[in-house]
């Protein structure tokens, strides 16, 4: 038997998986976890075969909850996606396989055909681990920084480029662009979207706030080594000292 896990913050998303693999002979569902930290806990005390693992979700992404593992206890990875051009290209050389919300059931046993195929032929768990730690690397390591985002909104897409965009909060399982007198949702969690944005003009000020630097009016000292970011539209927002590193590296001396 294979045992593996389901990770996604979506209840529907879940069922789906479940259901599917209720119809695998030769896979028993151990967990079935609604975030990265039920995730990392049911892992370290089960030690799955595979892991059924979605990326966008609040709080700890599908990458940060691989990052947190130790290498020798990762499973065979089945990434559960929405589109995402720059992840996905990298994982048909690195996953065992993915699956492209939404999904049927043909494409469900495809993957699981494949993880299969894989999880017998390894000697041991340590060739998952390599091809994982390979994946996260590669990650890091983006052909370019993000120059716009792709925004739904109100039935419309609209293609909006990172320069206009003044800052940038979190907002549940979206991230709330502010540009200008217009503001955006975009589903996306405020860690995977920072490491694609160019450092050079986006820093992160706050656990839930990132600015555009070309858009700072003036900083002023406020209390316990925390300041006041003003923006050019007079928007305020807080630095806190947890943050002012990423100042001091803008600046080139700190604060």
């Amino acid at each position: 038997m294979i045992r593996a896990i389901i990770v996604d913050d979506e209840p529907l998303a879940r069922e789906k998986v479940q259901l599917f693999a209720n119809d695998e002979p030769d896979i028993e569902i151990v967990a079935v976890c609604a975030n990265g930290q039920e995730a990392l806990d049911a892992i370290l005390r089960l030690t799955p075969d595979l892991m059924f693992l979605d990326i966008q979700m609040p709080e700890v992404s599908g990458f940060e909850l691989l990052q947190r593992l130790p290498p020798d206890r990762l499973p065979g990875i089945i990434f559960i996606t929405a589109y995402d051009e720059f992840a996905l290209r990298a994982f048909e050389f690195h996953a065992l396989d993915y699956l492209l919300k939404p999904y049927d059931r043909d494409r469900f046993r495809s993957a699981v055909e494949h993880a299969r195929t894989a999880i017998a032929a390894r000697p041991t768990p340590d060739i998952t681990a390599e091809q994982i730690t390979a994946l996260l690397q590669s990650l890091k390591r983006p052909a370019a920084t993000l120059d716009r985002l792709i925004v739904k909104t109100n039935g419309r897409i609209i293609f909006l480029r990172t320069e206009e965009i003044d800052w940038m909060e979190a907002a549940g399982n979206y991230v709330k662009l502010h540009a200008g007198p217009e503001t955006h949702l975009l589903r996306e969690t405020m860690n995977n979207l920072e490491e694609q944005l160019d450092p050079r003009f986006f820093i992160r000020i706050h656990r839930s706030t990132i600015i555009n630097i070309n858009k700072i009016k003036e900083l002023q000292p406020y209390f316990n080594g925390e300041y006041t970011v003003t923006l050019m539209n007079n928007t305020t927002l807080i630095l806190s000292r947890g943050y002012r590193d990423n100042f001091t590296s803008v600046l080139g001396k700190p604060l």
